[in-house]
């Protein structure tokens, strides 16, 4: 009995993984309902026991969700993401706030460690980003910069948590992004400070976006809708 237990359950971790690699490739995006219990049961070649264990428990964790009548949809591409959507809830200014706080130590990291692959990329993103006239891409390539600026932190727990973030904060994008101020301008004034090594510039600038777009808020009640992540 001990024997098949430990067999069963790790066929059930082996599904797990399948299914989770489906989500975190973009196969399945957040927001999708996933293939229904009989397919995954066909494509698999397991039982429909392992296959509702594996999605139990990611729909604990965060990542799924089960709609009954309607079928499992992605919640978040990871169980960081799936705690961190359920932390911040739809409030948008708690979102900016944690949001803020991860971009400035990003910033002020990256403009010590960075490396030249790392500033190439930035400002290959900000170019296209600033040349973007559709709204919905401007969004999209404006959070892969925001995320490629705490990744040349190169502090790899730091990026971990801005990457479970991720959604939550396109969402924020998404709702902030047309305002009066030039956020293309202030986004340049980022990258030049962490190409130029000056950790107080970038930290400034980072927090300067996000500190006037706080001010617009009301202090509680303002809410946002999550939306896709960028990749």
């Amino acid at each position: 009995m001990p024997l098949a237990t430990t067999r069963r359950a790790g066929l059930v971790d082996q599904v797990i993984a399948q299914l989770r690699e489906s989500v975190s490739s973009g196969e399945w995006p957040v927001g999708t309902r996933i293939p229904t219990e009989p397919a995954l049961v066909a494509a698999l070649g397991v039982g429909r026991n392992t296959v509702r264990e594996a999605v139990r428990a990611l729909a604990h964790g965060g990542i799924l969700e089960v709609r009954q009548g309607d079928g499992t949809y992605v919640r978040a591409t990871s169980e960081v993401s799936g705690a961190l959507r359920r932390l911040c809830g739809s409030e948008l200014r708690e979102v900016l706030e944690v949001r803020r706080c991860l971009e400035v130590e990003g910033a002020r990291l990256a403009a010590a460690a960075r490396t030249d692959e790392d500033l190439a990329e930035m400002r290959a993103l900000l170019a296209r980003r600033d040349a973007l006239d559709d709204h919905d891409e401007f969004v999209l390539a404006d959070a892969e910069l925001h995320f490629t600026v705490v990744r040349a932190s190169h502090n790899a727990v730091l990026t971990e948590l801005y990457r479970g973030l991720t959604e939550v904060v396109t969402a924020s994008v998404a709702t902030t992004s047309e305002t009066r101020m030039s956020p293309r301008i202030q986004h340049r004034g980022l990258v030049d400070a962490i190409a130029a090594g000056d950790v107080e510039r970038a930290a400034r600038e980072a927090g300067g976006f996000l500190d006037e777009l706080l001010g617009e808020l009301p202090d509680r009640g303002s809410s946002v809708t999550p939306t896709s992540v960028a990749p």
